[in-house]
């Protein structure tokens, strides 16, 4: 007998990028994967697909912000902890910590999950890259891995198309900016301040002792906040800085990441629509590191996917929609409390998801 649906009309938007691992035939992952929550909420849902981005690109698109014309840095800056002055005014570029090494006659980068940075050299660099540079603009250190600029105005680029960190972390890239005129200032700044971190005191020290010596930057991101935009959501439950300024300029009420479903329901509004961002997946895919992608979705369906699951199931949520940047598409399943009494929609173990993706019948 199906449940009478109780009081409240939740909705609730899952944002997991790398929700799906994106080596269909890897039979070795796909087969440690136990998560029957997930797989009957993804074959009980209407499948949206749509052509991949980013995850910053998808947070952005969640708040009415049309793709490629987001603020990333300004943003993300509005969403940290720590503000510098004047953080909601200017023109910023994310300027992130970056190693970069040659692989096969390839440039690989990684970021920050592959080297211990601590505050006292994030600071050192920032402030020689501050007195070097003073003329481009003023650097702030929000955090050991998240650090920004603000450019002055002769400094800024008309335009500049380069994909978020996350999108380049752990894989081979090409080029580190375009090659336009209008990136002139920031290639010859880019290529200045890799002569500097590279002659560094805090980087010998780093090499000395066996550890990663930060050589590079990533720029991108870069813009003004934009007039406000009203978002669809009542709340924002996540630790993604970018998430939580996209929420802030909205004026939608945020908080830190529960541990799990229990956790969430215990303080959300029953009647309202929410969204989560879950990233548990999003590292072990930048670096291929099956394991850690099986432990940490069946950890997912633990503390999310299954009691979410249940919950849609009893009414208690009205509408559940599962976003997922990932590497087929970008992908987003929508469900109901009827479309869970569907049963003759069997569940799929996630590999033939996969495939089924790759071979679009999905």
């Amino acid at each position: 007998t199906r449940p009478t649906p109780s009081q409240g009309h939740m909705q609730l938007t899952l944002l997991v990028p790398e929700l799906i691992w994106p080596e269909p035939d890897d039979q070795i992952v796909l087969n440690k994967l136990k998560c029957p929550g997930l797989n009957t909420l993804l074959a009980r849902s209407r499948l949206i697909r749509r052509p991949a981005q980013s995850l910053e690109a998808t947070l952005a698109e969640a708040f009415g912000h049309a793709e490629g014309a987001a603020a990333y840095a300004a943003f993300r800056l509005l969403g940290e902890t720590a503000l510098p002055p004047q953080a909601d005014g200017g023109y910023w570029l994310c300027c992130d910590p970056v190693h970069l090494r040659f692989h096969q006659e390839h440039l690989v980068l990684a970021d920050s999950h592959c080297f211990a940075l601590n505050m006292e050299e994030a600071l050192a660099f920032a402030r020689a890259l501050g007195e070097h540079f003073q003329e481009i603009g003023r650097f702030h250190v929000a955090t050991t891995e998240r650090w920004y600029l603000q450019l002055a105005e002769h400094a800024r680029p008309d335009r500049f198309d380069v994909p978020p960190l996350s999108a380049v972390a752990g894989r081979r890239i090409e080029r580190l900016l375009p090659e336009t005129a209008q990136a002139t200032t920031l290639r010859q700044f880019l290529n200045e301040a890799q002569m500097l971190l590279h002659a560094h005191t805090a980087n010998e020290q780093r090499e000395d002792n066996g550890k990663m010596p930060i050589n590079s930057l990533w720029l991108w991101g870069d813009g003004t906040l934009p007039a406000k935009v009203e978002a669809e959501f009542d709340g924002v439950w996540s630790n993604n800085p970018l998430a939580l300024g996209l929420a802030n300029a909205s004026g939608v009420p945020t908080h830190a990441l529960p541990v799990d479903a229990s956790a969430f329901f215990t303080h959300a509004d029953a009647d309202a629509r929410h969204l989560i961002v879950l990233e548990g997946l999003l590292e072990p895919v930048q670096y291929e590191n099956g394991q850690t992608y099986c432990k940490n979705l069946n950890e997912l369906e633990e503390l999310w996917f299954a009691p979410l699951r249940s919950s849609l199931a009893k009414g208690k949520i009205s509408q559940l929609r599962i976003e997922a940047s990932t590497a087929y598409a970008n992908l987003a399943w929508e469900s109901t409390l009827a479309d869970q009494w569907k049963l003759w929609r069997r569940p799929q173990p996630l590999g033939k998801v996969a495939q089924g993706l790759v071979k679009g019948n999905q």
